[in-house]
């Protein structure tokens, strides 16, 4: 009975829609943080009748023909870049990006990797780094009479009242967003879906300006996964529920005598 299977591929897809659900839920106040979805396609026909045969000598035509499906599968789950709301901290090392862009962060292994968390400090050296201690891209050395720290829109970074800057900021931008690949950490890499990464100071066109002593917040709409987490419950059941009936439907054929 082919009704087990398609109800068990219908359980499995969405068990992972649950899963990607309960990660957008459980980053609510990850800063930097995008939410994902989960997306579905249909599985392979099993054509009886295939639609647009030749049904006699005549030429005539099989108007719709008959089609069994075998399921569903998951296609893809990809994040959804659009801009989270901002949180004023008023940590002069705290910046958020409004618009695109991401900052350049360097790994231990010398590659780079990418993020919208903006939540910096400094070194013992006084280098410009994320709480796990890896430096901004290029690097930033802030001198350790430095009072004042103070970020410009376009990424200039100014110590006490000095006009001229100790450093500037890039970011990076990429042709295809949804293609990076999450690393944890709140850290992206690039991929051959994401394409080469565009770098440019911050208020070029196409990317955004810095807003010192704010974070960017998740994205994450509460209300619009706790929907669509019960309607993923539903599907669930559902799905069961089409199993149990193929089972008790199998019994019934089991007991014929």
């Amino acid at each position: 009975m082919r009704s087990l299977s398609i109800g068990a591929t219908g359980m499995l897809a969405q068990q992972l829609n649950v899963e990607v659900i309960s990660n957008n839920i459980a980053n609510l106040t990850t800063s930097g943080f995008k939410r994902q979805r989960a997306e579905f396609q249909d599985l392979l026909y099993q054509n009886y009748r295939r639609v647009g045969s030749t049904s006699s000598d005549a030429g005539t035509i099989v108007p719709s023909g008959i089609q069994i499906g075998a399921g569903v599968k998951t296609s893809a789950v990809y994040r959804i870049h659009e801009q989270g709301n901002l949180s004023v901290t008023d940590n002069s090392l705290d910046l958020a990006i409004n618009g695109q862009g991401f900052f350049q962060i360097e790994m231990p292994d010398g590659t780079t990797s990418y993020t919208r968390s903006g939540s910096f400090q400094l070194s013992p050296e006084g280098t410009i780094v994320t709480s796990d201690g890896y430096p901004l891209v290029p690097g930033i050395v802030v001198p350790a009479d430095a009072v004042t720290i103070t970020i410009n829109g376009e990424g200039s970074v100014l110590i006490n009242d000095d006009a001229a800057p100790v450093g500037q900021i890039q970011l990076a931008n990429f042709p295809n967003e949804a293609g990076l690949e999450s690393m944890g950490g709140s850290l992206l890499r690039v991929t051959p879906a994401s394409g080469e990464a565009a770098v440019a100071n911050p208020g070029a066109a196409g990317f955004g300006r810095l807003i010192q002593g704010s974070v960017e917040m998740s994205n994450v709409n509460i209300v619009q996964e706790i929907t669509s987490l019960i309607t993923a419950q539903r599907a669930y059941e559902m799905n069961s529920k089409v199993i149990s009936t193929s089972d008790q439907m199998m019994n019934s054929v089991s007991q014929m005598r």
